[in-house]
């Protein structure tokens, strides 16, 4: 889902639970819904992602949300990213 419908579905309350997942060397974002588990994606699709933290949890912010749950098992912040 893109930022756009995100920002929207907040607003209108329906996302439950924010996640920030760490997977490698890369965060991305998972909303809870009434529907089901939902990640962000970008414009063209694909999973957005972040490479700190604390970008990840500004766009969180940004988009109307107070609060997450931050998962870390597999997180690996020495490994290479490889972006296709």
């Amino acid at each position: 889902m893109n930022e756009k419908m995100l920002r929207a579905m907040v607003a209108a309350g329906a996302v439950k639970k924010i996640r920030i997942i760490g997977h490698g060397a890369r965060f991305h974002i998972e909303a809870n819904t009434p529907n089901g588990a939902i990640t962000a994606e970008t414009q063209k699709g694909k999973i957005k992602s972040w490479v700190t933290l604390d970008a990840a949890a500004k766009w969180v912010r940004s988009i109307g949300v107070g609060s997450a749950q931050i998962n870390l098992t597999h997180w690996q912040p020495g490994q290479r990213d490889f972006l296709n």
